[in-house]
């Protein structure tokens, strides 16, 4: 909630009053506006009250007037320099108050805080600032946990990016399963045979063999038989 600022008529010598009542009058017509809530049409008011005779009300008030337009940016110039300009202690701490709802609604909590301390350092007692002050608070400290969670999200995901990496990387080194058995079987099927075997039968090697298995069993036989007839000559040396 904004803090308002209605002022009362002054007039003083003849020659001057005209033109300070022409700036007043400026301003209570953008009061009048601002009170039913035509913003706009109290912006223009207080602007022109401004160049007929600046006023740390004027702007304090044409800060108000732009605020209700959510045009944060440029409220937070007239507030500053209506809290800078005034010597009222009241109006400095509404400059600073409103100050503090303008950085607030930009979500800088930290300068919002700063703004709302001023203004209790002028109105300890006032509540409202109080109140604002702990929001501001308990928003800022919200806002620190939500960018160490996004901080922290933001590295996991790196992690896990870079571990999807190294694993496609080792998956593209290292033909897929099936792929494997294909290359196996054709591996296999690219082993050279003998020309010679055929389904069933013996390779020559394998016959060759198998013959001189043969041929030495044939001659323990005849040995055994030429012992058994008395002749002791040496066996002969298999080859």
């Amino acid at each position: 909630m904004l803090k308002f600022c209605l002022l009362a008529s002054i007039f003083t010598l003849a020659l001057s009053a005209a033109r300070a009542q022409s700036a007043h009058s400026l301003l209570r017509s953008g009061n009048e506006a601002y009170v039913g809530q035509d913003y706009k049409k109290a912006e223009e008011q207080y602007r022109k009250a401004l160049e007929k005779k600046p006023s740390f009300h004027g702007q304090y008030n044409l800060g108000s007037a732009i605020y209700q337009q959510q045009r944060f940016d440029e409220a937070l110039e007239q507030f500053q320099q209506a809290a800078d300009q005034s010597k009222d202690p009241g109006v400095k701490a509404n400059a600073f108050y409103n100050l503090g709802n303008a950085y607030f609604s930009k979500q800088q909590y930290q300068e919002a805080i700063e703004a709302y301390k001023n203004s209790l350092r002028l109105k300890p007692a006032d509540k409202e600032t109080q109140y604002n002050l702990s929001q501001a608070l308990r928003q800022m400290q919200q806002q620190k946990q939500e960018q160490k969670e996004q901080q922290e999200q933001e590295e996991q995901q790196k992690k896990d990016q870079e571990q999807n990496s190294s694993e496609q990387k080792k998956q593209e080194g290292s033909p897929p399963p099936d792929q494997q058995e294909q290359q196996q079987n054709s591996n296999q099927q690219e082993q050279p045979q003998n020309p010679n075997s055929k389904p069933g039968q013996l390779s020559d090697e394998e016959a060759e063999r198998l013959l001189d298995i043969m041929n030495r069993e044939e001659e323990k036989v005849q040995e055994k038989m030429r012992k058994s007839e008395g002749n002791h000559l040496r066996p002969d040396r298999d080859w």
